[in-house]
C-alpha cells in the first residue's frame, strides 16, 4: 500500500489502509487518516491534519507555509476533515499567528490549481472549481461553490449555499443562498436549483427570495431592510441566518447586478 519510492518521515502518523504512491513526500508533523490516498508526486508538509478517505492528486501541496510576509515560522496547522479531494496542483497553506490554523470541513473538493491561503475556514461540502483563489482569512460556509477562475479578497465571507459564477472577483461578503454574477459582479438572484437539490421546500425558497427582494430592490438601506424583515417575516432558520450574516458583515455585502 505504501511505495518504497515515496519519502515518508518516520514521525508521520499514517492511518490504516492508506495508499501512498511513488515519489510523494510526507513530512514528519503530519497526520493522515484511514483509507486515504496520496497520489504520485503529491506533497504533504508539516502541520497537516487530514481526516479519513481523503485523496491528494499529483502535484497537490497540502500545508505549505503561508505566502504571508508576516509569517515568522510559528507552529501552525492545516486541519482537514473526512472525504476531501485535492486535484492536480491544488494548494492549501497552513495558518499564521492570526488564527493558528487553516480549516476545511468534510466532503470538500478543490479542483485543479485552486488555492486556499492561510487561516481560511471552509465548512462542509464546499467546492472550489479549477483555478479558484482564496486569499487569507476567507470564510466559506457549508455548500458554498466558487466557479472556475473566481477569486475572493482577503477577509471575505461566503454564506451557505451560494453559487459564484466563474471569473467573478469580489471584495465584499456574499450573503447565503444567492447566485453571484461575474460581469458585473453582484447579486444575480437566488440559488434555486442548488437549494432544490439539497431538499429545501418551495415555500422556504419563496421566503428566501422575498427577503432578498426587500434587501436589494425595496429602496431601503440595509439597516432599514433588516428591520422590515424582522417585523414582517416570522422567525425561521433561514430568515435568522440571513439577518445575522448581513448584520455581522464587516466588509459589507455585494451590490445587485440586476437593474
Amino acid at each position: 500500500m505504501i511505495s518504497n519510492q515515496a519519502f515518508i518521515h518516520p514521525d508521520a502518523r499514517i492511518g490504516k489502509n492508506v495508499k501512498i504512491e511513488p515519489y510523494s513526500y510526507i513530512s514528519g508533523d503530519v497526520v493522515i487518516g484511514d483509507n486515504s490516498w496520496i497520489g504520485p508526486n503529491a506533497t504533504v508538509l508539516d502541520g497537516a491534519r487530514m481526516g479519513e478517505n481523503c485523496r491528494v492528486f499529483p502535484g497537490a501541496v497540502i500545508s505549505a507555509i503561508p505566502q504571508d510576509m508576516k509569517f515568522s515560522g510559528e507552529r501552525t496547522t492545516t486541519e482537514i476533515g473526512n472525504n476531501c479531494t485535492f486535484r492536480e496542483g491544488a494548494t492549501i497553506n497552513r495558518g499564521t499567528v492570526a488564527q493558528g490554523k487553516t480549516i476545511m470541513g468534510n466532503n470538500c473538493l478543490m479542483m485543479a490549481n485552486s488555492h486556499v491561503a492561510h487561516d481560511c475556514i471552509l465548512g462542509n461540502n464546499c467546492i472550489l472549481v479549477n483555478n479558484v483563489l482564496l486569499a487569507g482569512e476567507v470564510h466559506m460556509d457549508d455548500y458554498a461553490i466558487m466557479g472556475g477562475g473566481s477569486a475572493a479578497h482577503q477577509f471575505c465571507r461566503l454564506g451557505a449555499h451560494v453559487m459564484v459564477s466563474g471569473g467573478a472577483m469580489f471584495k465584499k461578503d456574499i450573503p447565503p443562498y444567492i447566485l453571484v454574477n461575474h460581469n458585473p459582479v453582484g447579486f444575480a438572484g437566488i440559488n434555486k436549483i442548488g437549494l432544490k437539490r439539497r431538499g429545501f421546500k418551495q415555500e422556504t425558497i419563496g421566503e428566501i427570495e422575498a427577503i432578498y427582494k426587500i434587501i436589494y430592490f425595496s429602496d431601503r438601506n440595509i439597516s432599514q431592510a433588516l428591520e422590515h424583515i424582522k417585523d414582517n417575516f416570522m422567525p425561521t432558520e433561514e430568515r435568522d441566518y440571513i439577518i445575522d450574516f448581513i448584520s455581522g458583515s464587516k466588509r459589507g455585502i455585494l451590490k445587485s447586478a440586476i437593474k
